[in-house]
């Protein structure tokens, strides 16, 4: 046995003998860069503590790693396909863990923000790479039930890493969440060279550069306007980045028709399935990502579990993701992904629409059967999605189809967060403020309590203290006309407490039942777009010239 593959998956005449091991290696390098958005939600609240992070700075510290990520993926997947898709991984897993040990050493919110760009652009390397390496490692007839794996993988890290960071939170700082990325990374990078084989294209054309940086140009300003305006206003920034975006766009069509060689031939849109089933990805992620961010800032800050106990208390949706994702495999095949897929976008919305219950009284039990419809439908709906997508490239566009798959979930999950996240955040203000008309909650005190639930939480319980210093005070106090003066401040205070907290997490549950009334309309409608683009024949797909997995005469790295 070889200690490192080095012979090319294009010069086999037979399916990889090691393939399933190798998907091992592609889901574990999913695996990190997703985790590196769901830990950080349980650890924000103690970086921002320590570091002093304005909500500017905390909205840049999660989404730092997000624009690069979206906006370099459909390049770097073409470079890969050229020159080696391992490298392309391997490269990614060395940058992305450089990038965890920068933020484990980072010392202030510019440096944070600098390392999550750091793992974006090192996630933007990795992700399509996975999808690529799969499919050009595994024969047509064995890449569905790959691809269902490897979303399987997706759901779990969803969950897992908030368990992961709980866990190193209890005993840890919050930088201990990026250096859990530096051993699994450098697992990923040994056991890349061990049993995944090298894979490129076959052809040697020039890469299509000018699409390739208008799509880096519009598609980053795009997540930059998506992430700028809902959350910092419609100024000057976000219209600027719009303007870029709209214009990046058009250009980036225009010059994709004309080139004989397009880095991503956009014709492929105007074909139903390729078309619906980005839709779906897109639409799915916009749905899933929005929940979880509020979800586990209401299961934290409302229900008050730690770290750990929130990440537990998701494990479920992973669960249920492994048991949707087994289901479909069965499912498809029989019924077909339209009917999978439209089934799967289904029990989404009905998943948001459940939460709109959900009030101040509402406990964990309350959240489990969503979770579990969520994770469901994730398993459901996005398999035969990514199936679909990647079936739509040649061998020679592996990269190119993982990165169309990676960005179309990556521009639905920023824009989840930043829609929902700002309607969230709006309708909490004003529930708020509705809430404490007519209480004597001073009004910069309401202007903090308003920014964020976690901000409410800490108004009520500077209120609280401040009480306990008065009720301390009365105790030492000679004087009893003063000593009860100061006991009946302390009380007043103690029950201006107890009702700001009150009101902040009656608030936050309104608004949380809010924005999924609005999550759940907006999957529901995408749902029947998605169901009249998906045709009913699977040979709807668009046609494409797919080169045949001969041997080539060149090496591949």
């Amino acid at each position: 046995m070889r200690l490192v593959m080095t012979e090319p998956v294009e010069k086999m005449e037979r399916p990889y003998a090691r393939r399933w091991w190798a998907l091992l290696v592609l889901c574990l390098s999913l695996l990190i860069i997703v985790m590196a958005n769901t830990a950080l939600t349980v650890a924000a609240p103690d970086m921002t503590k320590d570091l002093g992070l304005s909500s500017a700075d905390l909205q840049w510290v999660i989404d730092g790693y997000t624009v690069p990520y979206a906006a370099l993926m459909l390049l770097l997947g073409a470079i890969g396909d050229k020159y080696s898709r391992r490298g392309a991984l391997v490269l990614g897993l060395l940058v992305f863990g450089g990038g965890a040990v920068f933020g484990y050493l980072a010392d202030s919110a510019a440096t944070v923000i600098a390392a999550r760009a750091v793992m974006g652009v090192g996630a933007a390397l990795i992700m399509p790479a996975t999808l690529s390496l799969l499919a050009a490692t595994f024969p047509r007839a064995e890449r569905a039930k790959a691809i269902t794996l490897w979303t399987a993988t997706a759901g779990l890290a969803i969950a897992a890493g908030p368990v992961v960071a709980g866990a190193l939170l209890r005993d840890h700082g919050w930088s201990s969440t990026f250096l859990i990325n530096v051993p699994v990374a450098a697992v990923a990078i040994i056991a890349a060279f061990v049993l995944v084989p090298p894979s490129r294209a076959g052809h040697h054309d020039r890469i299509d550069y000018v699409g390739g940086l208008l799509s880096v140009i519009w598609t980053g300003s795009l997540v930059y306007m998506i992430i700028e305006g809902p959350h910092f206003g419609w100024g000057a920034k976000a219209i600027t980045a719009a303007v870029v975006a709209g214009a990046g766009l058009v250009a980036f069509v225009l010059w994709e028709l004309r080139h004989p060689r397009p880095i991503l031939d956009v014709r492929r849109f105007a074909h139903r399935r390729f078309a619906g089933s980005n839709l779906a990805v897109a639409l799915f992620f916009l749905a899933v990502f929005g929940a979880f961010y509020y979800l586990t800032q209401h299961l934290q800050f409302v229900l008050g579990y730690d770290a750990l106990e929130t990440g537990v208390r998701m494990l479920p949706l992973a669960g249920a993701v492994f048991a949707g994702s087994a289901l479909t495999g069965w499912l498809t095949p029989r019924v077909g992904m339209k009917w999978t897929v439209t089934a799967g976008m289904v029990g989404g919305t009905t998943a948001l629409a459940l939460l709109t219950r959900v009030d101040a009284a509402s406990t964990y039990a309350d959240f489990l059967a969503p979770l579990i419809i969520l994770g469901l439908a994730i398993g459901l709906a996005l398999s035969p999605c990514t199936d679909a997508i990647m079936g739509a490239f040649p061998e020679s566009e592996l990269g190119v189809g993982g990165a169309v798959n990676d960005t179309s979930l990556e521009l639905g999950g920023s824009l989840g967060i930043a829609l929902l996240g700002s309607l969230l955040a709006t309708s909490y203000g004003n529930h708020l403020g509705d809430t404490t008309a007519g209480s004597k909650l001073p009004a910069n005190a309401l202007d903090t309590a308003q920014d964020s639930v976690g901000a409410g939480y800490a108004v009520a319980q500077g209120i609280g203290d401040k009480a306990h210093a008065l009720a301390a005070q009365a105790a030492q106090a000679t004087d009893p006309r003063q000593a009860a003066q100061l006991r009946q401040q302390a009380a007043e205070l103690a029950s201006g407490a107890r009702q700001t907290a009150d009101a902040v997490g009656s608030s936050f549950s309104a608004a949380v039942a809010h924005t999924s009334l609005v999550g759940a309309v907006i999957l529901g409608i995408g749902t029947v777009l998605v169901a009249v683009l998906l045709p009913r024949r699977e040979a709807a797909a668009p046609e494409v010239k797919t080169e045949e997995r001969e041997p080539v005469h060149s090496s591949a790295g």
